[in-house]
């Protein structure tokens, strides 16, 4: 869960916000009157990357026949030749 903290607080313990920040490595809301005004976020060691293995994982509802075509051949504008093409 993200933490909140006002901008009064936010102002007298910057530094100290910053470094737990770092540590635990979740995000800061920074909020003026109850509305959210600012995020503090920590940043990615350069050269650290996500990877994307796995990033689609659980995202295949249902997976039938892999080998068919995704749509109905007649349906392509490609297979489609009007009668003026077809004379030579």
């Amino acid at each position: 869960m993200r933490r909140q903290i006002t901008t009064t607080e936010f102002k007298v313990r910057c530094l100290h916000i910053i470094n737990e920040m770092n540590k635990d490595r979740k995000p800061v809301t920074i909020t003026k009157r109850g509305r959210p005004v600012a995020l503090l976020s920590p940043m990615q060691a350069q050269g650290e990357r996500e990877s994307i293995i796995g990033a689609m994982r659980g995202s295949v509802l249902r997976y039938d026949d892999p080998f068919q075509p995704a749509a109905d051949a007649s349906d392509w504008k490609a297979t489609q030749c009007s009668s003026s093409i077809l004379m030579y």
